[in-house]
């Protein structure tokens, strides 16, 4: 697979980072369950902007799925996300066995309090639970200088900071844009699962926030308001189910009722085995 280094194991990833920062090199993660695509690739190039080394993880993390949920069928292709990771001009990529990062007796769990409470944490309760407990044992291991999160997982990309600030990690924690399909879109390892007509309804989630955008940009601040349009316009789709439509405060999650202040658009919804979430960010 060419200069790409692949290592498998904490021992030797803790080697490797200890080497790098040895020669001054600074490092920069990219935490990915795999599965690359478009989104996943402009975080590696934010990456490589702002970093000497380029760790690209791939770990489909066992401790964040719930017992109904797909961790058994996650998509997996990890020779061709090796090549894309080269492609893009990563360095390295940290592939953990789940017997690896959680030996028997494993007995620790990281958990960020309050920032969990709304949006994905009521349907998903140990989810954020397991993304933090991973996300600190990557940094862990691979020690970066800064780690580069997407905007399509919002909720994920706060608590993944208030876990830093917290407990005093010395990383640098970016946010790089959502990437979309022509449509709208949101890219997401997880598209894979939509039926064609799954796929054409879809794109209403982005058609909902941009609904929501304009109605705040003509001056609606009621977020009722808001959310009861962005609702009927996704429950008009035949195969959507939602899991939620909220605003919130972009900062401590909370749901608000007037908008003002820097406020997050979120949204989930199911369409057949997929769940998909987006959102967007406002300051008003």
């Amino acid at each position: 697979m060419g200069d790409l280094k692949v290592i498998q194991t904490v021992s030797d990833m803790h080697r490797t980072a200890d080497e790098m920062r040895a020669s001054g090199l600074r490092i920069g993660l990219v935490p990915t369950m795999g599965y690359l695509h478009g989104g996943h690739l402009s975080l590696i190039r934010q990456a490589r902007r702002a970093s000497d080394r380029v760790v690209v993880s791939i770990f489909v993390n066992p401790m964040q799925f719930g017992p109904q949920e797909d961790y058994a069928t996650y998509p997996s292709d990890f020779e061709r996300d090796v090549k894309l990771i080269q492609g893009m001009g990563g360095d390295l990529v940290y592939a953990p066995s789940a017997k690896e990062m959680y030996p028997e007796g494993y007995a620790t769990y990281v958990a960020v309090e309050r920032l969990t409470q709304h949006l994905c944490g009521p349907t998903r309760p140990r989810h954020f639970r397991g993304v933090t407990t991973v996300v600190t044992k990557l940094f862990a291991a691979v020690k970066p200088h800064v780690a580069v999160l997407g905007q399509k997982d919002a909720q994920q990309a706060v608590v993944v900071r208030q876990m830093v600030r917290d407990l005093d990690l010395d990383v640098e924690i970016r946010v790089a844009p959502t990437v979309r399909e022509a449509d709208g879109l949101a890219r997401s390892s997880r598209n894979v699962y939509l039926s064609p007509g799954e796929r054409r309804e879809a794109p209403v989630l982005y058609q909902a926030l941009q609904e929501a955008r304009s109605l705040v940009a003509q001056g609606e601040r009621r977020a009722a308001v808001v959310v009861e349009a962005m609702r009927q316009r996704i429950a008009a789709r035949p195969h959507a189910r939602i899991d939620y439509v909220c605003v919130v405060n972009a900062e401590d999650l909370r749901p608000v009722e007037a908008l003002s202040g820097a406020v997050l658009f979120a949204l989930a919804v199911r369409f057949g085995k997929a769940r998909l979430i987006d959102n967007f960010q406002v300051s008003l």
